[in-house]
This record gives C-alpha cells, structure tokens and sequence, in this order.
C-alpha cells in the first residue's frame, strides 16, 4: 500500500444506469474523469471494473454517497454503500463513501457552463460528478472545507 499523500485513487459516482468515473493522485490534489460505466439496476459490467482496476492500479477507491439533503441515508445512498463494499471485497482495497450531495447539479452547472446542451442521457455529466467527489475527498484529506467523508 502507498502510503497517504502519494496514493492514486479511483473515484465513482453510483447510478443505476451510469456510474461515473473519475482517476486522480492524491499528491498532486488533482482529478480527471474517464469513460462512464454502464450499470443495469446499479450493477456494472464487472470485467470492466476489473480491467479498469488493472490499468490504474489505485491504492484506494472513493465512492460517492447520495445522502437525503437532511443527511440521512436514502435507498440510493444504501445502493451506493452496497457498490462501495463490493468495489473492496472484489479488489481488496480500502473504499471510502464520500457525501456527494449537490453534486450532480454542480457537475450540470459546470458542464452547461462549458456549453452542454442538456440532453443529459446522450452527454453524461456522471464523470464530471466523479471528479469533484474526488475533489472532495482531497480536500477532506487537507483538512479544507468542502471535503465531506461518511463513515
């Protein structure tokens, strides 16, 4: 295991038909989106997990966690853990849920900012989503506002 500040991490935002994706290093505090996984009722095409596993080799996954606005736990956010627990029971490595609320309407703002037309099902913003639940964990790990971990 690297060890914390230098660690390479893999972060996704759970959905029942996408799930986003999103590498980043913790050194560097910096985060990109990859290609979205399809998800059939939330479940992936697990070989490619795995093969995504393979080619970044993360030392940690980070797993958004849709919390109800008033911080408690929906039937998504229970979905998400479940996602969470399997990314670590497959792969062996740590997973961490990460509130991720308002998110998804961040990553829409950012990407009509950049000239999305709003046709989310066709352009996804699930991977944009990914990277600030990354930017998130990253700034929880520097003790800034913004990063918000769930246990």
């Amino acid at each position: 295991m690297t060890e914390s500040g230098q660690r390479l991490v893999l972060a996704f935002d759970f959905g029942t038909r996408r799930i986003g994706v999103a590498v980043g290093n913790e050194m560097l505090n910096s985060a990109r989106e990859l290609a979205p996984l399809t998800a059939r009722d939330g479940i992936p095409d697990w070989e490619l997990v795995t093969r995504l596993v393979k080619e970044w080799q993360p030392d940690l996954f980070v797993v958004g966690l849709p919390l109800n606005m008033d911080g408690t736990e929906s039937a998504m956010s229970l979905r998400a853990r479940k996602f969470g627990n399997r990314l670590h029971g497959r792969f062996g490595k740590p997973c961490e849920m990460v509130d991720e609320r308002g998110s998804t309407q961040e990553a829409k703002h950012i990407a009509r900012a950049a000239g999305h037309r709003g046709n989310y099902r066709e352009e996804s913003v699930d991977g944009i989503a990914a990277v600030l639940i990354l930017e998130g964990w990253f700034a929880h790990q520097e003790g800034l506002p913004g990063g918000r971990i769930s246990r």
